[in-house]
């Protein structure tokens, strides 16, 4: 079980790539992966600028521009953002039902660490699209239907708990079906380094998730 550490890796590199100089899109995704974008200081994580052999860096200034980026974005990249993040929402509100409505401390145990995995990589993704010019507001055709999600808030204990693994299993598979579409096509360092924790991590919860059903 991967707990609270799955999203590390995700966590670091796209802390990295804030330090180190960000590349901007202007309007929508670049489509052209082989055309670094603009390197332009803002007005969140320095910027420094080594200086020449044997003289101290500097501070970029907000706005200026100071070379293009080795990083290449793609639609992929902001495609995969665009549709995790109300993906991973979706499941941090089936996870917050469980504390009022389950009866198993393995289903309590496993909702907490989704919760726990999930809110940092959502603020990650919402950060590095606002990196790149886009507003966070995707959207996705959620795999737990509103229809669903009413059963699930109107169940409790046993009823709750059997039907929570059961959805939560399905949406956990249709984000592991996401990143690896991110893996396949995607360029970003930092959205593959999330799609990557995706993969293994979910992977993960939906064996423990299984072996939960067969325990019952």
């Amino acid at each position: 079980m991967r707990g609270v550490y799955r999203s590390r890796g995700a966590l670091v590199a796209f802390l990295s790539a804030l330090i180190l100089p960000t590349s901007v899109l202007s309007g929508c995704a670049q489509t052209e992966p082989d055309r670094g974008a603009p390197l332009v200081a803002d007005t969140g994580a320095p910027v420094i600028i080594p200086g020449g052999p044997g003289e101290a860096g500097r501070t970029a200034k907000p706005g200026e521009r100071f070379g293009d980026s080795e990083a290449r974005v793609t639609a992929a990249d902001v495609r995969f953002a665009e549709g995790m993040i109300p993906h991973h929402r979706q499941a941090l509100e089936m996870a917050e039902l469980v504390p009022a409505r389950s009866s198993s401390t393995a289903v309590r145990t496993l909702a907490e660490r989704i919760i726990a995995a999930q809110r940092p990589e959502i603020a990650a993704m919402t950060a590095w699209l606002k990196s790149i010019g886009r507003a966070p507001e995707g959207h996705a055709d959620h795999t737990v239907s509103l229809e669903e999600m009413n059963r699930l808030r109107a169940a409790r204990d046993a009823a709750f708990d059997e039907l929570f693994l059961k959805l939560m299993i399905a949406h956990h598979e249709a984000a592991v079906t996401m990143a690896g579409q991110e893996l396949r096509e995607g360029t970003d360092r930092a959205m593959r380094a999330t799609a990557a924790d995706v993969v293994s991590g979910q992977n993960i919860e939906i064996s423990r998730m299984r072996e939960i059903q067969e325990e019952r």
